[in-house]
């Protein structure tokens, strides 16, 4: 949702996925709230001043409208209920369709927190993470002209870029948070740009990609 729905890419995305789920892949997909998130923090702010739990409720409900038109998409492949607290899996916990659907979960966690927790709970050891960049940079590459891609990263030094603490209104590429556990439970993330559909077959066929991999 970068302005309006981009069906093109979400169109893009339901072929590779079930492309892979006939040769027996089993995704969990987890929304983020997008531009519509934005947009309703935004005009509440103009009207009154608000909270930061209710901004991210309004955000939690944006993923959550999200999930919701996904799975509509991924109607004959998945799993019926959307999965909004991944501390609580027991009826998710054997589904049988190769696509669960999540979405945010409680204020003071993001969506990169939520795919690690769920990793966790199913023992995935790969996440996937759509963002609008090619690569993470050790520094903001907005900022700082000097600024280096970095292709292959370990979580201890990710940790020191990104640092411990977790504010609904930074910009990183992956959690403080949820980067902590990722470590923790050993967990391979991949960050690449969305929009470079390829770049998500070449992950799942373990070729080269254009992103970052952060692991131990």
């Amino acid at each position: 949702m970068p302005e309006e729905i981009d069906w093109k890419f979400v169109k893009n995305f339901k072929k590779i996925i079930e492309k892979y789920i006939n040769k027996n892949y089993k995704f969990i997909i987890i929304t983020g709230g997008g531009k519509t998130a934005r947009k309703y923090i935004e005009a509440a702010g103009k009207i009154d001043s608000i909270t930061n739990e209710d901004k991210d409720w309004i955000g939690i409900h944006a993923t959550r409208m999200n999930a919701h038109f996904l799975r509509t998409i991924f109607r004959k492949h998945s799993f019926p209920i959307i999965n909004k607290n991944p501390n609580e899996i027991e009826i998710f916990h054997s589904f049988k369709e190769p696509i669960l659907i999540a979405a945010g979960w409680r204020p003071g966690f993001s969506t990169d927190y939520d795919a690690v927790l769920l990793a966790k709970q199913f023992g995935v050891k790969e996440i996937i993470n759509f963002s609008n960049i090619d690569y993470v940079f050790d520094k903001d590459p907005k900022k700082f002209k000097d600024a280096k891609k970095i292709e292959e990263i370990n979580w201890h030094d990710f940790r020191k870029i990104v640092g411990n603490v977790w504010d609904p209104g930074m910009n990183v590429p992956f959690d403080p948070v949820a980067s902590k556990l990722a470590d923790e439970e050993n967990i391979e993330v991949a960050i690449m740009n969305g929009k470079r559909m390829k770049n998500l077959e070449n992950y799942l066929e373990n070729k080269k990609l254009k992103g970052t991999i952060i692991k131990n």
